[in-house]
């Protein structure tokens, strides 16, 4: 079994108006008044600053993104996740923006390190955006267990 995920999260009136002029921005609805924007090849193409320099800690980041990120925080909290897993071996990286400043990460579990006792890199930034785990772990709570690649996201 495998699950791809690379995305934007955050608030979904925060991500209607930060990609109103994104043709490629495709925002799905998730629990606890968040939204998921999955990072597709468009849209990553679209937000590629060819000029910058892509950013270490993420394999998927578009090079001068998390500047928008820092921008688009300044409404709201925003977080960036990526999450890979192939018959349950992989890796996560996870961060967060608010206020325009990255208060959460880059936060990492790669594969054959234990998940640390605060959650998974993306659990942590979830649980910065408000979601609670309740019974559950953050990520089943915030519904990231409905699709298993980002496609799912978009149909």
């Amino acid at each position: 079994m495998s699950y791809d995920l690379k995305a934007v999260i955050a608030r979904r009136d925060l991500l209607d108006v930060v990609t109103r002029d994104l043709s490629a921005a495709r925002v799905v609805d998730l629990p606890h008044g968040l939204a998921l924007l999955p990072m597709t090849d468009a849209l990553s193409d679209a937000l590629t600053d060819a000029s910058r320099a892509r950013h270490s800690a993420f394999w998927s980041l578009p090079a001068g993104f998390d500047e928008v990120l820092v921008d688009w925080s300044r409404t709201g909290s925003v977080a960036y996740v990526e999450a890979e897993y192939f018959g349950g071996v992989g890796e996560e990286n996870a961060a967060v923006w608010r206020d325009g400043e990255l208060v959460r990460g880059p936060l990492h579990l790669v594969e054959g390190e234990l998940t640390p006792t605060e959650g998974s890199p993306v659990c942590q930034a979830l649980r910065a955006l408000g979601v609670s785990a309740g019974e559950d772990d953050e990520f089943t709570a915030a519904g990231l267990d409905a699709h298993r690649n980002n496609d799912g996201w978009l149909s």
